[in-house]
């Protein structure tokens, strides 16, 4: 994978990440065992984890990825051309209201920061089938409960006010294979998840957006790491980094699929 190697372990996002004054969490390493932990103490079956994927094009390196793939974890660097892309998309949409049944995907806008690491393993999990192998009355099971019901205010103000989250977010930050940082660091990585759900759309989920993005239709046989979705989801976000000349490719990216426990 173009880059991925250079990506360093600890990430947070930009400056948005979090109104300034607000709750803010200690960064999360991009590492699939914390992220695989973490998740896993929140309610997820064990018998699915995050893995890392090392290539987007290479079959024989792509085959080491169990599958199916419920959602991909992408990781990288914020750059001048994400922000005015991102920018540039946002100022056409309105916010997003979405609450209830009738939500195709569960999304939650960040208010916390240095949480979008959080962020990007709530989207992966709580949606798509991942969702199907929460185990009831967990803190996922919980959180999905009470937040599916609420606009995305409240369910904002909900994640702030959930101590379950607050403390796993914590245990999993002081893991991994760097010194841990605190709350009130500052480095320039950010999360986003892209997840198959159940109408078979690939949605494109970052609390820093106006809402959640589809980004295309798939297959019923396509998961989130078939050529279809990787076409319309994390090459797509790539190839307009690398055409606007000078974009950082350095990324990485997680797969949350099969264990193989």
């Amino acid at each position: 994978m173009t880059g991925s190697g250079s990506l360093p372990p600890t990430a947070d996002t930009h400056s948005e990440d979090g109104p300034k004054g607000r709750i803010r969490f200690p960064p999360l390493e991009n590492n699939p065992e914390v992220m695989t932990s973490l998740v896993r103490k929140l309610g997820l079956s064990p018998s699915l984890a995050f893995h890392d994927v090392y290539s987007l094009d290479d079959p024989s390196l792509l085959a080491f990825v169990p599958r199916p793939v419920y959602a991909l974890l992408l990781v990288f660097p914020v750059s001048k051309t994400y922000e005015s892309a991102r920018a540039a998309e946002d100022s056409c949409l309105s916010d997003y209201s979405g609450s209830g049944a009738d939500e195709e995907v569960l999304w939650f806008r960040q208010t916390i920061g240095n949480a979008c690491g959080m962020m990007g393993l709530l989207h992966s999990a709580c949606n798509g089938g991942a969702k199907e192998l929460i185990a009831p009355k967990t803190p996922l099971a919980v959180l999905i409960s009470e937040a599916a019901p609420l606009s995305p205010e409240p369910r904002a103000r909900l994640l702030e006010t959930t101590p379950t989250i607050a403390s796993a977010h914590a245990s999993a930050a002081a893991e991994g294979d760097t010194a841990a940082l605190s709350a009130t660091a500052s480095v320039d990585l950010h999360f986003v998840a892209f997840v198959k759900s159940g109408r078979h759309n690939l949605w494109e989920l970052d609390g820093a957006r106006k809402g959640p993005l589809n980004r295309g239709t798939l297959a019923a046989d396509d998961d989130a790491l078939s050529e279809r979705a990787l076409e319309v989801g994390v090459k797509a976000f790539l190839k307009r980094e690398e055409e606007a000349g000078g974009g950082d490719l350095r990324f990485s990216l997680l797969a949350l699929a099969p264990s193989f426990e």
